[in-house]
């Protein structure tokens, strides 16, 4: 484990490592990771009230979120995803999701909501729309610090965060494994309400 993070070459040699550990999980010990993280989030308060969320699709290993969509839906909870905005902004806008919302393959290969169906029936939002926001991890420490993939989508499009006005709440989910001893913050990381994972409940100190 990297306990200081000097140099690009050092966050990208930890970023190798955390992918590793996540994906070195079986698809049961992926299964019930997912089961005790929607457990663990469905003992905060901040979900309990929430009435408009994004989470989202996993790959690559992170842990799954989605095992809480219908408990979301009985307590009428609107659920979004994020969609990748054109290459000239590298942020996020967040679309409605639902059984049958028409999907397509960003330009990482990831499925996300058709935005031009989006588009049609406008139920597309800014960040500052949502109540909460459910953000994977690639890496946190024990101040709820996150390292994300490395691209800044959430960063950027978070950056509202600290400017006065509307602000939803910021949860960082993640395999236990994917913990560290510390990471460094950097200025433009937006800091989250907490980081939750299969095994416990982090915020920052």
């Amino acid at each position: 484990m990297m306990h200081s993070l000097h140099s690009a070459e050092d966050k990208r040699a930890l970023r190798r490592e955390l992918r590793r550990r996540r994906q070195s999980l079986s698809p049961r010990e992926q299964r019930d990771a997912a089961h005790r993280l929607c457990h663990q989030l469905k003992r905060l308060p901040e979900i309990r009230r929430t009435r408009r969320i994004s989470l989202y699709l996993p790959v690559m290993g992170e842990i799954d979120p989605t095992l809480l969509i219908p408990w979301l839906r009985k307590r009428g909870v609107a659920v979004y995803l994020p969609v990748l905005r054109p290459l000239s902004h590298n942020s996020l806008w967040f679309v409605a999701y639902h059984a049958n919302t028409p999907m397509v393959k960003n330009r990482f290969g990831i499925a996300e909501p058709d935005t031009r169906f989006a588009a049609k029936h406008q139920r597309r939002l800014p960040a500052w729309a949502l109540d909460t926001v459910i953000l994977p991890l690639v890496g946190f420490d024990a101040q709820a610090n996150r390292m994300g993939m490395g691209g800044g989508f959430y960063d950027r499009s978070l950056a509202f965060m600290r400017r006065p006005g509307p602000k939803p709440t910021l949860l960082g989910v993640a395999h236990a494994c994917q913990q560290v001893n510390a990471l460094p913050v950097e200025p433009w990381d937006i800091p989250l309400n907490a980081v939750v994972s299969d095994q416990h409940i982090v915020r920052p100190g």
